[in-house]
């Protein structure tokens, strides 16, 4: 099994969810006491989220692109960025680490369609549902009609990532919140939820909505352990 890089710490609460999704899928899929190989590189994430807000890309891109590099030289064999909106620099940082990376938006899009779903919400961080590096990819490489919030809903939805969900609080305000806007898009055509900021799962879950739910972060997981796994 080869070994896995996790580019964390963006927030901490989600890197969470990745190392426990990792080693109990890697446990259900190998028995007895295997869990997976990881190395992992933590940033602090007051200082990327600087870094987003003053829209400072390109200094964050030469963050991940460190990140990359080291966990490389720590012994990654491909590569895992715990966060949908950092998959911003995802080729930036595939290029420079020279290993594969598993990218959040191909298996998730993978995972959609395999549901025959086609018009799918996208919760996620302004950056991205507003930016094309996520929803383009969807649509060029996998021809999904991917639906955003409109303006007040995005802004709702990208204030309780930042102020509540990175932090760690569960509001159930805010989860009333984000069903009202789920409801609005399902009555607007979406067939589908995308969970695309790795937090959200923190919320809100299949559970709480009638149309299928795709969680990104144990999508994500899963198929980096089938990479791992040379599992195709």
């Amino acid at each position: 099994m080869k070994t896995i890089g996790l580019i964390g710490g963006l927030s901490w609460e989600s890197t969470a969810l990745y190392y426990q999704h990792l080693n109990r899928m890697t446990r259900e899929r190998l028995g007895g006491l295997h869990s997976a190989p990881i190395v992992m590189w933590s940033f602090d994430f007051a200082e990327i989220e600087e870094l987003q807000a003053s829209g400072d890309w390109t200094g964050a891109t030469a963050r991940m692109v460190e990140a990359g590099e080291r966990l490389v030289a720590a012994g990654a064999e491909l590569l895992v960025i715990c966060s949908n909106t950092m998959h911003r620099m995802a080729g930036a940082v595939e290029e420079a680490a020279g290993v594969p990376l598993v990218h959040i938006a191909d298996a998730t899009a993978d995972a959609v369609r395999a549901e025959g779903c086609m018009s799918p919400l996208l919760l996620a961080t302004k950056f991205t549902m507003e930016g094309m590096f996520y929803r383009g990819r969807m649509r060029e490489q996998h021809m999904l009609d991917v639906r955003v919030p409109g303006d007040e809903d995005r802004m709702a939805v990208h204030r309780i990532i930042y102020d509540e969900l990175c932090q760690g609080m569960v509001n159930p305000a805010s989860k009333t919140r984000y069903l009202d806007i789920v409801d609005t898009a399902i009555e607007g055509g979406a067939d589908s939820v995308i969970l695309g900021c790795t937090e959200v799962t923190m919320l809100i879950g299949q559970d709480d909505v009638g149309a299928p739910v795709f969680d990104s972060t144990s999508i994500h997981a899963r198929a980096a352990l089938a990479a791992a796994l040379d599992e195709g």
